[in-house]
């Protein structure tokens, strides 16, 4: 049974950095579409960054472009998200996902069928 274990949370100021990790254990994830969503208070969970197994490619949402990096090692079975020049609309929890027996666009949430607990991340103005 895999499980997804997030890390690497916590407080930062407008314009900081923070970086995540997920450690997946129980399975290797080296061949499964990763990805990282986000909730913001009060809304819905939706797609931060995806890694994709086959390829490396990478993709993110629009508001996240530029600043926030997706990357994995399959060596230590991790998915990182390193988050640059963060903004207060970041604040929410954090999910690392992989999508295993998912099938569908690895862009949709739906698909994702193991779920990190989250981690909260918080910037301040």
């Amino acid at each position: 049974q895999l499980q997804l274990v997030e890390s690497g949370g916590g407080l930062a100021e407008a314009g900081g950095s923070l970086r995540l990790s997920c450690a997946a254990s129980g399975r290797t994830v080296s061949r499964n579409n990763m990805a990282w969503f986000r909730a913001a208070p009060g809304k819905e969970r939706e797609l931060v960054a995806v890694i994709m197994w086959r390829d490396g490619r990478e993709a993110y949402d629009d508001s996240v472009q530029g600043r926030f990096t997706i990357s994995r090692d399959n060596a230590k079975n991790t998915l990182d998200l390193k988050m640059n020049n963060l903004k207060p609309e970041d604040t929410g929890v954090y999910y690392c996902a992989a999508q295993v027996m998912g099938l569908g666009h690895p862009r949709t949430k739906s698909t994702y069928d193991y779920w990190g607990q989250g981690t909260q991340v918080t910037v301040s103005s």
